[in-house]
Formats: C-alpha cells, sequence, structure tokens
C-alpha cells in the first residue's frame, strides 16, 4: 500500500510541475558527467511595427491657381477619378494670391486648416513647415524616388534635418523673352540661339546697342514699383556675370557679392535699359505686347502658350510680331534660371486617418496612376520623367510650345525662396532697385540690402 501510495505522490508532482510550467512531463535525462553548455536563451521578438491608420474615407483640398488646379471643372474630374480609385471623396476649396495666405493663416490659428493643400516650397516648407504646422512626409520617398524628382526639386522640398513638408509634382523655370521680329528689323537677331534659347552677356549688349540704336528709346526695363515679377530682375542680375542671391544652405542673403555689383553697373550704364520704378512685372509684360519693349524679363511658359490672355496660343504680340524665349544671359551662355515648383502638403489637423488619406492622394497624383493628368492640368512640366513606372517624358509630345520650352528645365537653378526672412528680402530688392535707379551708389545700396534681409532672416531663425 506505501508503493502504491509512494508512486501517485510522484506522479502528482510530475504533474504540477508540468502545469506551472516549471519542466517537462517526461522523466528528467541522467546528466552527463561532463556538464553540457547551458542552452541559448531564445531571442527576443522585435516589437511589432506599429500599423499605419487606416485612411479616413473623406478630406478636404485647398489649392492656389496653379494652371487649372484653379478650375473647378478639370479638378473635379481629377478627384471623381481619384474616389473611384481609392473610395477617398476630397472636398476642394480654390484660394488666390490675393487673401489665400491670409485665409490659410487665420485657420490654422482657429483649429480649421484642410487636410491637404497645394502650392510652393516658399510657402509649404519655409513657412507653415518651419513652424510645426505641416505633416514630414519623408516616409513617402524611397531612394528610387530620390533619384527620379529633379534635385532642384528634392532639395526645395526637405528641410537641413530631413524632414519633408511638400511632395513636388510640377516645375517650371521662368525666363525672358524677345520680340523675335524687332530684332530681325535691327539686326540683332545675329546675337541670340533660337535651337537652344540661350545666349552670352556679350551677345546681350550688342543686341541692346542693336536695338537702342535702330529704335532708340528704352529696349528693356529693369522694372521695380513692386515684388511682382521680381524673379525676372533677380535671375538678370544673378546671371550677367555668375552672383548669387543666397548661399547654398539657404541660411544668408550673398547678393552684394562683386558679380551682382558688376551687373548692375552694367545695367544701369547701358543706353535703351531703364530702371522703371512705376512699373511691376504684369506692366513690363503688357509693354512689351504692344511693342513699346523690346524684351521682357518676366515671362514663363504660361505668357509662351497664351501671351495676350486671348486664348490664341500664336507666340505673338498685339501687332502679330513673333515673341521667342530665352535664357537669361551668361558669360557662358548657360544659365541658372529661377524655378517654379508645385507640390503638396499635409496639414497636421491631429487625426492619424485623415493623414493616411493625404498620403494616399499624393501617392496617387505626385507618384502614381493620377501622375499624368495632374501635370496635364498644371499646363507646367512632369518633375520626374517615371511614376511606378509610367513614363512621363511624353506628355507635352504633342504640343509644340511645350515640348520646345523643355529645353530650358536643364537650367533650373537654386530654389533659394526658402530661405528665412524672404518677405523681407523681395521688398528690400525692389527698393534698392528704385534707390539705385534714383542715383543712389550701387555697391552702398546693395549693402543695404543684404544687411536688412540677413537681418530678417536671423529673427526668423
Amino acid at each position: 500500500m506505501k508503493k502504491i501510495l509512494a508512486l501517485l505522490l510522484a506522479a502528482l508532482m510530475v504533474l504540477s510541475l508540468a502545469a506551472c510550467g516549471g519542466g517537462s512531463s517526461a522523466p528528467a535525462a541522467e546528466a552527463p558527467a561532463a556538464e553540457a553548455p547551458a542552452a541559448e536563451e531564445p531571442a527576443a521578438e522585435a516589437p511589432a511595427a506599429e500599423e499605419p491608420a487606416a485612411a479616413a474615407s473623406e478630406i478636404t483640398l485647398w489649392t492656389y491657381p496653379i494652371g487649372n488646379w484653379g478650375n473647378a471643372e478639370t479638378v473635379d474630374a481629377l478627384m471623381a477619378d481619384f474616389e473611384a480609385a481609392t473610395g477617398i471623396k476630397v472636398t476642394v476649396e480654390y484660394l488666390d494670391y490675393t487673401n489665400g495666405d491670409d485665409q490659410v493663416n487665420s485657420n490654422l490659428e482657429g483649429g480649421g486648416a484642410p487636410d491637404l493643400i497645394m502650392e510652393g516650397p516658399e510657402r509649404l516648407v519655409a513657412n507653415w513647415g518651419a513652424k510645426g504646422y505641416m505633416v514630414d512626409i519623408s516616409d513617402l520617398w524611397d531612394d528610387t524616388d530620390k533619384a527620379e524628382v529633379n534635385p532642384a526639386c528634392v532639395a526645395a522640398c526637405f528641410t537641413a534635418d530631413g524632414a519633408c513638408y511638400e511632395y513636388p509634382v510640377v516645375m517650371t523655370a521662368h525666363c525672358m523673352a524677345i520680340n523675335y521680329d524687332a530684332f530681325v528689323e535691327a539686326g540683332a537677331d545675329q546675337y541670340v540661339d533660337l535651337e537652344s534659347h540661350t545666349w552670352t552677356t556679350e551677345q546681350f549688349t550688342q543686341a541692346v546697342k542693336a536695338l537702342y540704336d535702330h529704335f532708340g528709346g528704352t529696349v528693356a526695363a529693369v522694372f521695380c514699383g513692386g515684388q511682382g515679377g521680381d524673379q525676372g530682375t533677380r535671375a538678370l542680375i544673378n546671371n550677367l556675370y555668375g552672383g548669387t542671391f543666397t548661399n547654398a544652405e539657404h541660411t544668408a542673403y550673398t547678393a552684394d557679392s562683386e558679380e551682382n555689383v558688376k551687373a548692375l553697373e552694367l545695367l544701369k550704364g547701358m543706353d535703351g535699359i531703364d530702371f522703371d520704378a512705376g512699373i511691376v512685372g504684369g506692366d513690363e509684360i503688357a509693354l512689351f505686347y504692344n511693342e513699346t519693349l523690346k524684351m521682357a524679363f518676366c515671362w514663363n511658359i504660361a505668357q509662351q502658350l497664351n501671351p495676350n490672355s486671348a486664348g490664341t496660343g500664336e507666340e505673338l504680340t498685339l501687332n502679330g510680331q513673333k515673341i521667342e524665349f530665352m535664357s537669361f544671359p551668361s558669360e557662358t551662355g548657360e544659365s541658372a534660371l529661377q524655378g517654379g515648383i508645385w507640390g503638396f502638403g499635409i496639414f497636421d489637423n491631429g487625426d492619424p486617418a485623415k493623414i493616411e488619406a493625404a498620403k494616399t492622394f499624393i501617392k496617387y497624383f505626385c507618384d502614381g496612376e493620377g501622375t499624368a493628368a495632374a501635370v496635364k492640368a498644371a499646363n507646367y512640366f512632369a518633375v520626374r520623367d517615371t511614376a511606378e513606372g509610367i513614363d512621363l517624358s511624353g506628355i507635352w509630345a504633342d504640343n509644340a510650345i511645350m515640348k520646345e520650352y523643355t529645353k530650358l528645365m536643364p537650367y533650373l537653378g537654386d530654389y533659394y525662396q526658402v530661405t528665412a526672412g524672404w518677405a523681407t528680402a523681395r521688398t528690400e530688392w525692389w527698393n534698392m532697385l528704385q534707390r539705385i535707379g534714383s542715383g543712389g551708389d550701387i555697391a552702398e545700396e546693395v549693402a543695404v540690402f543684404v544687411t536688412n534681409a540677413n537681418a530678417a532672416a536671423a529673427a526668423e531663425a
């Protein structure tokens, strides 16, 4: 009996150990004479990656009038295609450049900002992104994306610490234009290369002289009545002798360089070039259209496609003379053109589901099946030739003007509009040109510009 009880007790002990996880239910093997090394602890499992939030079914987009992205009929069609592809409905509101910034800022303060916004890096990256309002979307980029997108666009959309507040979709290069028939009449056509649309600083000065000798009066105007179109005067002055507007890091303004002083001295001393404080870029274009001016420094593809805002697309002045677009002159003929970059950013409204839906929107229109349609709607040029295997290089193959204008895209220069103090720098720029036009010492006036612009940059940094 005692033997039976002992056997039952031993069995119960084994079962108890197994139930508590303290050992195996099998009998322990006899230990060998030499102790075996202890078994390695099993590797701890890596924590599971956090799952992205499910995308919301409705989001909002606010867009500035970037080509036909300001046209409700065009955008409605784009949004319908997106909803059909993803199930996400997008409500759109249209901004203008008169009060759009105020509208966005007031809604940011009041907690009513949209989920998505379409504009350029000077707003999305250097303004709202720098102030902490935007979502970092660097996770939408892989190495292939960074290799495919134009380098100037990549650099403009990322901050120095690697955050990204805009995903670009289109770009353009601002340029200048000439009245080619007037050039032919004055014998100045010999100084331009219409195959490449480039010329040198020397050829530019020779052309101005030929036009002035033949027609007299003002050939071209350094307009400085305000900031409208100021990308043209900056590009003209920076390119003539290879000057810069800011440093490469976008931390300081450098327009007081010897090269820029030399360029201003050249322009101020040329017969036929007038520093005009009574006009801005739009006025200059109007004077070019009516053939008062023989050149325009405020030009881009929008004017080239539709110079008289009449839908003709014939590249003609009001009196039917031929307009040719030109890169800005430089000593080598290869210039660094001021660019326009437009894309989408996401406001951080604290809703992960809406952020996820907004990211879906960005991938669809910037790097997916909707990219070609987005580019077409903007009437600009794709920032990449391929989007997820879709060839974008032939988007404008059926448009002779757009196809020809693509020759300027390789000259797209540094996008320095993301430098701190930008709003102040723009005002200081045209004020400086006015003082130079009124007889101010060029070196001194440029030094004043840099001092004031850099003070504003330091205050914002």
